[in-house]
């Protein structure tokens, strides 16, 4: 399975924040939704975490040398 990420850094925020979640589809959204209302203000609906959960990225994992 495909971790997923959510990462602040590609949403412009009044705190500048940089943080990053990674893991299973379901925990990022559980995750991020937390964050995004306890520090950006956001408020916690289906609507909102399916809008986060459309924005998420497949974790780029590097090539094994």
């Amino acid at each position: 399975m495909t971790r997923k990420v959510a990462d602040c850094r590609k949403w412009p925020s009044e705190v500048g924040c940089t943080l990053t979640i990674a893991g299973e589809e379901d925990e990022v959204v559980q995750a991020a939704t937390q964050h995004a209302v306890a520090v950006h203000g956001e408020t916690d609906t289906p609507e909102f975490r399916e809008q986060l959960r459309s924005v998420l990225e497949d974790e780029k994992v590097p090539a094994a040398h």
